[in-house]
């Protein structure tokens, strides 16, 4: 039965087209969410707990380490850190039926079509992980002892995706912010496992490559549609540009990288932006390199979020040495300081409405715009403060985001582990 199920969602997945041209798009995601929360409950009941004996030691890496968007980057960073830890992994590359953009081939060497080690760390948040569990091998979840490598943005968790905690041992994610906000629901270890940060230049780009202008000081932010926007809160930034340049300056610019552009969005940046000449919208979706490669041909990087489950584009700006102006709250703020960024009062408000994934009654952030408009004005004016900051991000995040750093805590937690099983399996012998 689950793995008719399974078919009928991956049938479903190549029809999407056609289907929603048929059915309303809420009524397929509700059919779509029952036959995921049916499969996943089959698999809940029968699946067996870690058994020593059936597989080698070592660590199988499930996700899309292919995507070319945030949770692929943040995929390839754990990734590397497991490498360093010397213990024996393998990557089980894992997309969604239907998913797009999985370009990046950095990891392919290590991508393997069987998972034959005992620890699972399974990098898929908890939206898509019920999918995953329908669609990936059923082998794959018994006798194993399972991680989940988790972001979240908000301080409560929700509530429907506690229903996971019955098939995991451990939960990892890579800020405290995140940490605190699952451990309120669940017994399980919750560990913080930050990133290591690497901004490698494989190929040098210039402003002209993007369409942007020299001689221009560039402000630049960035989103995804996919992903909420009301979060990144991009009005804020282009209220914060207008309120401290106005229409007349012609030396500065705003460039906004959006992914996933809709005709919405470029709408509202051509009603709010209106009469502003320096407005550079760039739409492609770019890889690793190219995106380092912006980071480092503008001049500052602006986030007025109104929460981060890390912020990973705030930190590889930090160590590219362009400074960041940012609001000072939530996750971001474990790596980022008012000496090695300009940091953005707030009031925290309450969420009004629901903006799926995130609940109305949740907290989050409403930036300072005047402050943020005064630091724009600073960073341009004062060439000294400008290379304070630019110098001192990059030294923090090279010393307290570093690869040692990271891997010699996965390691140690891994090793920890093993540990714990070893004496398990001796304490149930006797």
């Amino acid at each position: 039965m689950a793995g008719i199920s399974n078919r009928i969602l991956q049938m479903a997945g190549k029809a999407k087209p056609l289907l929603v041209k048929l059915l309303p798009l809420s009524l397929l995601r509700k059919i779509r969410s029952i036959m995921v929360d049916k499969n996943f409950q089959r698999l809940a009941a029968t699946m067996l707990p870690y058994e020593s004996g059936h597989y080698e030691k070592g660590v199988n890496l499930i996700g899309n380490i292919r995507l070319e968007a945030g949770l692929g980057q943040s995929c390839r960073l754990v990734a590397s850190a497991l490498e360093r830890t010397e213990i024996p992994f393998g990557i089980y590359q894992y997309a969604p039926s239907g998913a797009d953009h999985n370009g990046d081939h950095t990891w392919d060497e290590h991508i393997r079509t069987t998972l034959p080690y005992n620890v699972n760390l399974i990098h898929i948040n908890p939206l898509e992980l019920g999918t995953a569990y329908c669609q990936i091998d059923r082998q794959t979840w018994d006798y194993r002892y399972h991680i989940a490598f988790w972001l979240w943005e908000l301080e409560d968790f929700p509530e429907e995706w506690t229903k996971y905690f019955t098939c995991l041992n451990e939960i990892w994610a890579p800020s405290e912010f995140t940490c605190n906000a699952i451990r309120k629901k669940t017994s399980l270890p919750v560990k913080c496992m930050p990133y290591y940060l690497e901004a490698d230049i494989r190929k040098e780009y210039t402003r002209e490559d993007f369409k942007l202008p020299e001689g221009k000081f560039l402000f630049l932010m960035m989103y995804d549609s996919y992903s909420c926007a009301e979060r990144k809160n991009p009005a804020a930034v282009m209220y914060a540009y207008q309120k401290a340049f106005g229409k007349t300056n012609m030396q500065t610019g705003l460039v906004i990288k959006i992914n996933h552009a809709t005709k919405e969005d470029e709408a509202r940046i051509q009603n709010e932006m209106d009469g502003y000449p320096n407005v550079y919208l760039i739409r492609d979706l770019l890889d690793r390199n190219a995106v380092n490669n912006l980071i480092r041909c503008v001049d500052v990087i602006v986030s007025l979020h109104r929460t981060e489950g890390f912020g990973l584009v705030l930190a590889e700006a930090m160590l590219l040495g362009t400074p960041v102006i940012a609001t000072n709250w939530s996750a971001n703020t474990e790596f980022m300081n008012k000496e090695t960024a300009c940091m953005v009062d707030y009031r925290l408000c309450t969420l009004e409405q629901e903006l799926p994934p995130f609940h109305a009654g949740s907290r989050w952030a409403d930036p300072d715009i005047r402050q943020a408009a005064a630091y724009m004005k600073k960073l341009y004016e004062d060439r000294a403060y400008y290379q304070k900051i630019s110098s001192a991000a990059k030294a923090h995040i090279r010393q307290t985001l570093s690869i040692e750093r990271a891997s010699a805590r996965m390691k140690e937690r891994l090793e920890e582990i093993y540990r714990e099983l070893e004496n398990d399996e001796k304490d149930s012998d006797h």
